[in-house]
């Protein structure tokens, strides 16, 4: 189930226990239900596939969330940290996996050793996680992207080059998504073929499988298969 149904629904149970509250007296107690279903909402139109506009929760290049984001936001922000973090603690998988050498496909990491060794590039795909202040800022890339949806292409384009400039400079890439399932996968996808690791985004998908459990879609594959038509049209214009 896509992040946009299921926001939408807890929004509308939300909505039902606020006008329960407020229909048996309790006014002041259904206010915060009502204003936090209200921004459930919100973020369910937002997140969905034919809109997608993660910009909307206001996450920078720098991997930090403005305070009118924090104020309207605020629980969805804190939510969505204390859901991976209490996630993390259920799951027995590693936070994260080298997929090559020098590349590592993982979760968001909320703690220091939860980062890959030597001192890892980290390209952050989430929207709605703030970047670790472990986490240098000039050695950090934000391609902010909802759960279980794809960067644009552009954005794709722009990390896989990004990940090949630091691997050049014989740094460690380390890509990350909320658990390293899906959105995270994706951009790895390309930066594997970025690399000369895999020749197609098929392949890179594979190497990965073979190396850590990933859970793409078909809007990462679709995604993945138009950027590939991209990259082979920029190569023709040159």
């Amino acid at each position: 189930m896509g992040i946009s149904k299921v926001i939408g629904i807890a929004g509308t149970a939300l909505l039902v226990t606020s006008v329960g509250l407020w229909r048996i007296g309790l006014r002041i107690v259904a206010a915060p239900f009502l204003a936090t279903s209200t921004v459930a909402y919100i973020v369910a139109v937002a997140s969905h596939n034919s809109i997608n506009i993660p910009w909307i929760l206001g996450k920078n290049s720098k991997g930090r969330f403005p305070l009118w984001s924090n104020v309207i936001f605020g629980p969805f922000l804190v939510l969505a940290r204390v859901y991976a973090t209490v996630k993390r603690h259920m799951r027995k998988e590693a936070v994260y996996d080298m997929i090559t050498e020098g590349v590592y496909l993982g979760g968001w990491p909320f703690m220091l050793k939860h980062l890959p060794p030597g001192d890892p590039s980290v390209i952050d795909c989430t929207c709605e996680l703030p970047r670790s202040d472990f986490v240098p800022t000039n050695e950090y890339l934000c391609v902010p992207t909802w759960d279980t949806r794809a960067p644009p292409i552009s954005k794709i384009e722009f990390a896989a080059r990004w990940a090949c400039e630091k691997r050049s400079k014989g740094k460690p890439v380390y890509v990350h998504c909320a658990f390293g399932h899906g959105r995270s996968a994706c951009v790895l996808c390309a930066v594997l073929v970025a690399l000369g690791i895999a020749e197609n985004w098929k392949d890179a998908e594979n190497i990965i499988r073979e190396r850590r459990k990933i859970k793409m879609n078909a809007v990462h594959r679709k995604t993945l298969e138009d950027w590939s038509k991209y990259r082979a049209s920029q190569k023709k214009e040159k």
